[in-house]
């Protein structure tokens, strides 16, 4: 996001849409996130594109605060985006629960 861009944050309905576990993707104005819910509850949300290959992250496996790329298995942390296997860092963002509704906040 360039400095000249505003932050956006997006509404995506309840956060119980996403199970324990597992993650989603949403596009959020013309940005593809992944949102994460670890078995800890904790919300996570990440750029939706494995910088390796673009592969589908929200369609990883999830351990505790990491995602592995279902393509060549990169793992990702959902805390910060880094990358502990060799492809470059994905975006995190801010995800939350406001009233049972999940909020993420872009820039």
């Amino acid at each position: 996001m360039s400095s000249t861009e505003q932050a956006v944050e997006a509404r995506l309905g309840p956060v119980d849409q996403i199970p324990l576990g597992e993650g989603r993707a949403f596009l959020v104005g013309d940005e593809p996130v992944a949102v994460f819910r670890p078995r800890s509850g904790r919300l996570h949300a990440l750029r939706a594109i494995c910088p390796h290959r673009g592969g589908p992250l929200a369609d990883g496996l999830t351990d505790g605060e990491v995602v592995m790329c279902p393509l060549h298995n990169h793992q990702f942390s959902l805390t910060d985006g880094s990358c502990a296997t060799g492809a470059d860092d994905v975006v995190a963002y801010r995800a939350t629960e406001e009233n049972g509704e999940l909020v993420v906040r872009l820039g």
